[in-house]
């Protein structure tokens, strides 16, 4: 262990959340230096079906190319500040991005090693494991792979961080990925510079935490946040650096000089973002997060410590993709009045067609808005409807979108589409499984040519963990008197989707309101306060040490982001439509609010 590393924690910085965020993170940090690693994640549900068509079209293809500009453009800067890289933008073909990120360092004139992680991608073994009776249950339902009925584009298991400490242990200054966990690549990173081994539970736990938190970038520092409007220069927030210490705590920061905040709110904001369970799995520990305990420093530096760890889950995730058909949408205007009226008339059509026309399997409609009486424009006296289809392509392509187009001079007084007809687009499925990590080929492909499997953290299983329980509410301590408030006047919240799923975290603006919130907002209330929750099988989980409940609202998306019919299909918006909702709260809790910050 080098005396650098014994002087400071590692510092590392995340560029990228998705496969599409902002194309000069990655130059920016490392131009601005004073970190020791740069992180990007590209990879989601829905960005493996991408680049699974586009591996079907051209098998040097399936990873993400936009990786290779943001690349060119950060070279100079990774050289002159010493500064390692790890990417998951190898996707489906890692090795493929190898090559081209090699041949464009040396086109450059620059000597920097590349190495990258395979096993994840298990496509080509589905048989052989459902044959050796590994069934890929369903994570939800337990049902087995063979009997889905569509057929698997894209397989790829979750694989942990030792592959990544391991290649930057040999010497690699650039380390491309496929489909690991999105905390994993910090957890990489950490494990090497402080040199942990697979059962360091505690201080694994504490990357995973700070891995969480900087995962989708500016998410950390503002972005998407529910009390933004106290956030300094949010239309370019900074990129979050986390500095992870030798016992895991980490702080939470960015660079001096840009835009956003990173505050208790905004790391407590991304630590509930799409998780379920407060014990989230990872394939190289359990963290327990809520266990974690924040401190605000002051000056962008938000503190994470005692976090918890536990011996990983003998399986890991595996998410496969598929075509699942063909879906297609229109748009259509609403104004003035009888709209309740007009609406039904283009209801009706529409599912005439679905009657008449073989293949329609699927679909939604939806008033968006609503239009305010005695307008004074037209754009006032305005809603939105919404159809949404899916089926095989003949009948949710081109003649739907003729037969919308056909109610032009035969439908309701005033309609117009907001878009020309389009001929639709295939949709994607998806289906989360389990599978034993024993059974993975982690595997480090070095620089040099070399290989090196990675054994799982745990070969033997960890203990059975008690299913979770439905946390239970406790009377109400308050005894003042209650006023009519919209919820967002007391708490934050952040939602997102897992997998057919969704999560929806909700914490309080100011800690007196804790007792009020963990014992009010009970599944029952929220299934009164959202009433498409209602039928729907919902989890509640409470992180005390957050002042923050979980929901986790099962089947909401339906199968997943790649085929929900929901206008939000990844419940993006969940969380601010519960904060609108008006609650009955103790007046002494009302008030004193700006921003969503305690005034």
């Amino acid at each position: 262990m080098s005396s650098a590393r014994e002087r400071h924690p590692v510092r590392i910085g995340n560029c990228s959340g998705f496969y599409g965020d902002r194309a000069s993170a990655m130059a920016d940090i490392a131009r601005a230096g004073g970190v020791d690693v740069i992180t990007g994640d590209y990879l989601a549900e829905v960005t493996m079906l991408i680049l699974g068509k586009a591996r079907a079209k051209d098998s040097t293809k399936g990873y993400a190319a936009t990786f290779l500009t943001q690349l060119d453009a950060a070279l100079e800067h990774l050289v002159a500040n010493g500064i390692r890289l790890i990417v998951n933008a190898g996707g489906l073909n890692p090795g493929g991005l190898v090559a081209a990120a090699r041949d464009l360092i040396a086109r450059r004139g620059y000597d920097l090693r590349v190495s990258h992680i395979g096993g994840d991608d298990i496509s080509g073994r589905l048989d052989t494991l459902l044959a050796d009776d590994h069934a890929l249950p369903h994570l939800t339902t337990g049902e087995p792979l063979s009997s889905w009925p569509h057929e698997p584009l894209t397989a790829n298991a979750y694989l942990g961080g030792m592959g990544i400490a391991r290649a930057l242990e040999h010497g690699a200054d650039i380390v491309i990925t496929g489909r690991v966990a999105d905390a994993s690549l910090v957890v990489g990173a950490a494990a090497w510079w402080w040199g942990w081994n697979p059962d360091d539970y505690d201080a694994l736990a504490g990357a995973v935490a700070a891995g969480h938190v900087i995962e989708c970038g500016p998410q950390a520092t503002g972005g998407n946040f529910s009390g933004f409007r106290a956030v300094p220069d949010l239309a370019r927030p900074g990129f979050p650096i986390a500095e992870i210490a030798c016992d895991g705590s980490s702080v939470i920061t960015k660079d001096p000089g840009t835009g956003g905040a990173v505050t208790r709110d905004t790391v407590t904001a991304q630590l509930l973002y799409e998780i379920g369970d407060p014990a989230y799995l990872n394939p190289d520990v359990i963290a327990h997060l809520d266990t974690a305990e924040l401190t605000d420093l002051g000056d962008d530096r938000v503190q994470i410590r005692r976090v918890r760890g536990s011996a990983p889950p003998a399986t890991t995730k595996v998410a496969v993709t598929g075509i699942g058909g063909w879906q297609n949408n229109v748009v259509f205007a609403l104004t003035g009045i009888d709209l309740d009226a007009k609406a039904a008339l283009i209801e009706r059509s529409v599912r005439d067609y679905a009657q008449a026309v073989d293949g329609v399997h699927a679909m939604a409609v939806d008033r968006i808005g609503r239009a305010q009486p005695d307008p004074e424009s037209q754009n006032a006296g305005t809603e939105l409807l919404r159809i949404a289809i899916q089926g095989t392509k003949d009948a949710a392509g081109r003649a739907f979108s003729s037969w919308m187009v056909e109610q032009a001079l035969s439908s309701y007084p005033g309609l117009y589409s907001l878009a020309p007809p389009q001929p639709g687009s295939a949709f994607g499925v998806y289906w989360p499984a389990l599978l034993d990590q024993a059974v993975l080929d982690h595997m480090v492909h070095h620089f040099d040519g070399t290989t090196e499997v990675v054994a799982p953290g745990n070969p033997h299983g960890a203990p059975e963990v008690a299913a979770p329980q439905a946390a239970q509410a406790v009377p109400s301590p308050w005894g003042d008197e209650l006023v009519v408030a919209a919820l967002g006047d007391i708490v934050h919240a952040r939602s997102g989707d897992k997998g057919g799923d969704a999560n929806l975290g909700v914490w309080v603006h100011d800690p007196r309101a804790w007792d009020w919130l963990h014992s009010t907002l009970t599944v029952d209330e929220l299934r009164r306060l959202l009433p498409e929750t209602r039928q729907l099988d919902v989890v509640r989980y409470e992180l005390p040490r957050l002042g923050a409940v979980n929901f986790l609202i099962r089947g909401l998306l339906g199968a997943g982001a790649t085929s929900s019919l929901r206008l939000d299909a990844q419940a993006k918006a969940v969380g601010e439509w519960l904060r609108a909702r008006s609650i009955k709260v103790p007046k002494s809790l009302v008030g004193g609010f700006v921003g969503g910050e305690v005034s």
